[in-house]
């Protein structure tokens, strides 16, 4: 069991950027956190609307299987101060987390900016960080990926969990995700991916069974000299 951690400065950010990832590691039987650092407070809709979002968010944690916290700071004055590296490492203490997923750090929001540096120095001695992609992304180049074919649809259930952002963004329209993963999946060569630029990402090669050794009748063997006269293809 691997314990994941997913940052994000908004609600909806996560689900966006590794929702179906998020899911996989649920199915997977990990213990998945996810850690939203704002309100959302200056999102889009009115009062009603933002005091709202924070059920929203509930839920979609709940469509995660995932572990909900609040980061309690201010939605678009957040910086990567002593206090932003703090709430993050809080969040690693209490999920002795192995695995984070997290903003790209090339983004014209600066909350995204802000939370992907303090991630970055709260987790200097975690060997798993990676970044996903945000509607407001500037560059990413990823070279890892996720297969998420079984997963876009609970995706999609939790980004409708936010139907006070997602009702007002066409960033979010289900068409946009699935063709996103659609693109990503191309450039895996699998169905349906999401995608990451990792800062490190360590593998871990555990040993498999040895396989019996098959028996290959007398007739069917090749011999090294078979071997060495065979054209190249």
């Amino acid at each position: 069991m691997r314990r994941v951690l997913a940052v994000g400065a908004h609600p909806d950010d996560i689900e966006l950027g590794c929702g179906a990832t998020l899911l996989a590691h649920s199915a997977a039987g990990d213990a998945v956190t996810v850690l939203v650092v704002t309100g959302g407070e200056n999102g889009p809709g009115d009062d009603a609307a933002v005091v709202g979002r924070r059920a929203e968010q509930e839920q979609a944690a709940r469509t995660l299987g995932a572990r909900l916290l609040w980061g309690g700071l201010r939605d678009c004055a957040v910086v990567p101060d002593a206090a932003t590296v703090a709430v993050v490492e809080r969040a690693l203490r209490e999920t002795g987390a192995e695995v984070v997923y997290v903003h790209a750090p090339d983004d014209s929001h600066q909350d995204h900016r802000a939370v992907a540096a303090a991630t970055l120095s709260a987790a200097r001695r975690l060997s798993r960080v990676l970044h996903y992609q945000s509607p407001s992304t500037l560059t990413f180049s990823p070279t890892v990926y996720v297969d998420v074919t079984a997963y876009l649809s609970g995706k999609l259930a939790a980004l409708g969990a936010h139907a006070s952002q997602v009702e007002l963004s066409a960033m979010v329209e289900p068409d946009a995700v699935v063709a996103s993963a659609r693109h990503w999946g191309a450039q895996a060569r699998i169905g349906y991916a999401e995608a990451f630029a990792p800062t490190r990402m360590v593998l871990d090669l555990v040993p498999t069974p040895r396989q019996p050794a098959v028996d290959v009748p007398e007739a069917h063997r090749l011999t090294p000299s078979v071997l060495l006269a065979a054209p190249p293809r």
